[in-house]
């Protein structure tokens, strides 16, 4: 059983750049056709300062922490008994290309179901752009298998 304590327990901010290339890429590989994430001119024509990121480019962002799993080394999980269970993304405003964007992530629940053989990890992230302003949240859960 996953230690009830680590609720509230926050990791260490990472600051990262949504660059460009990177945003372009992501689009592409994602099936996002709309030429405002590939062309400037069409970003600017839609209102946005530069490239926008897609919907869910930020969690592209959070991998890019030095251990991207940082929580299954903590609660001690068996990353081979881990599934991906949900993905929630809230917007406030656009993450545009050039933006320095600080995630700030922290266990928010844990709990079971069937008797404790699942067990569920909530984590927040809360996305910062340069200027302090609060661009974006996010919540993931994993689920855990046991037996």
């Amino acid at each position: 059983m996953i230690d009830r304590n680590f609720i509230g327990h926050e990791f260490p901010p990472v600051t990262v750049e949504a660059e460009k290339g990177r945003l372009r890429f992501f689009a592409k590989a994602t099936g996002s056709t709309d030429p405002i994430y590939s062309d400037e001119e069409a970003a600017r024509k839609a209102g946005y300062r530069a490239l926008p990121a897609p919907p869910t480019f930020l969690f592209s962002l959070e991998m890019d922490r030095e251990n991207p799993f940082d929580f299954l080394e903590l609660l001690d999980i068996d990353i081979g008994k881990i599934l991906h269970g949900e993905q929630l993304f809230t917007y406030h405003a656009p993450i545009c290309a050039g933006d320095r964007i600080t995630l700030k992530s922290k266990i928010a629940d844990i709990y079971d179901k069937k008797g404790g053989a699942l067990e569920f990890l909530v984590i927040d992230t809360e996305a910062r752009n340069q200027d302090g302003a609060h661009v974006a949240g996010m919540r993931r859960s994993i689920v855990v298998r046991h037996g």
